[in-house]
């Protein structure tokens, strides 16, 4: 909210996205360009992430690609002065790029632990570092938002990497929250619980994650709900977005699974009762 209690308007306001080549974070572009926003997209998928530029600067949208590998600190920096360079400010970040590995968690090779650790944690954090401290010495109005999952509420079997970084964004996120309110700076702090989205982040995960049986179907399970139930990223976005308007730090575009399972994992742990593996929420 501004300082009369309305929504936020987001026009003309400059949004860097991680992430943004496919899926949920090329949903955010999408959405964004739409509300007349400037963006600086960047990813380490350079053909798509140059198709989705592409595609909203012939639709008219100011929009600059930049490739990057948030796990590499330089990297982001150079993003960050990019984005100074072409627009002179940020106004909202948007950090979304993350990758996922299934298995066993005893059987997933060390580097694909290791990749997600640095990509899903340790790119947030590098992106944080890169553009909090310019955001700051702005002084205007800004907005971060940060893309958990309820996957960050509900751990998951066969996909552990993927919940122990979730998780640690719910926590990374809570604390800039407050620290930001500490230094009073006039930052709003979201963090995002995407549910089902549709996407090709599950097709994309079951690459290379050889042939177990037991992965392999939970991946294929997971990715028919999200074919069939999930909402398309567009729509995901304009729901975010419209929440981040009205200033809110919780922000799921899909209430419903976490309505349905925060109380009853609540209950459990009050409870002290061992955890029940529930795939309705």
């Amino acid at each position: 909210m501004n300082a009369v209690g309305e929504p936020a308007d987001f026009r003309g306001k400059v949004a860097v996205v991680t992430g943004a080549s496919a899926g949920i974070g090329a949903g955010f572009a999408r959405h964004a360009a739409s509300l007349g926003m400037k963006l600086v997209l960047a990813d380490i998928a350079a053909d798509r992430l140059a198709a989705v530029a592409g595609e909203l600067r012939a639709a008219g949208a100011e929009a600059e690609d930049v490739v990057t590998d948030v796990a590499d600190p330089a990297s982001v920096e150079a993003l960050a002065e990019r984005a100074a360079a072409r627009f002179g400010s940020v106004d909202m970040l948007v950090n979304n790029a993350g990758i996922m590995a299934m298995g066993w968690s005893w059987e997933i090779p060390a580097d694909r632990w290791d990749a997600a650790l640095r990509v899903n944690i340790g790119g947030y954090v590098n992106v944080l570092r890169a553009f909090v401290p310019r955001m700051l010495a702005q002084g205007t109005p800004g907005w971060i938002l940060q893309v958990s999952s309820v996957g960050g509420l509900f751990p998951s079997p066969l996909m552990a990497p993927y919940s122990v970084t979730k998780f640690g964004t719910l926590a990374l996120t809570e604390s800039l929250h407050h620290e930001l309110s500490m230094r009073q700076a006039p930052i709003q702090v979201s963090v995002v619980l995407p549910d089902s989205v549709q996407s090709e982040i599950f097709r994309t995960a079951a690459e290379g994650d050889g042939t177990l049986p037991e992965a392999r179907a939970f991946n294929e399970a997971l990715q028919r709900r999200a074919d069939t139930v999930g909402i398309s990223a567009r729509e995901h976005a304009r729901r975010v977005f419209e929440q981040v308007a009205q200033g809110r730090y919780w922000v799921t575009a899909q209430p419903e699974s976490v309505d349905l399972g925060l109380p009853a994992r609540t209950e459990m742990i009050l409870g002290r009762e061992n955890p029940v593996l529930r795939m309705d929420v």
